[in-house]
């Protein structure tokens, strides 16, 4: 990465992580070091898990997400986090603007008009 790079990244994990953890719950619960392990996987999602348990309490604070604790053969109990009915709506909602948005940039990028 370039210098300035991890800004730029900064600024767009802001508004898009909570509905990429929403997208990885869609289907299935997760914990959250399983979380933060499938989004620092690639070093671009995530830059540290210090921010992701605020987030993660934050969307269900929201009702965007629900836990449940769950006993672990290997620690001690987990807490899963799965997506609600609030969730998916909010999660179909961004699918359908991130389309718009991202072709949008891409567009720009290209040198053309979004």
């Amino acid at each position: 990465m370039e210098p300035g790079d991890s800004v730029i990244l900064t600024h767009l994990r802001r508004g898009a992580l909570e509905h990429v953890i929403l997208a990885m719950l869609d289907g299935e619960a997760l914990y959250g070091l399983d979380i933060a392990r499938r989004l620092g996987a690639d070093d671009v999602l995530l830059s540290g898990e210090g921010t992701l348990y605020p987030l993660l309490a934050r969307l269900r604070k929201q009702g965007l997400v629900e836990t449940t604790w769950a006993e672990s053969t290997t620690g001690p109990p987990r807490r899963y986090y799965s997506l609600t009915d609030d969730g998916r709506t909010a999660l179909a909602a961004f699918r359908r603007t991130w389309t718009t948005f991202r072709d949008a940039v891409d567009a720009a990028l290209e040198g053309g008009h979004p």
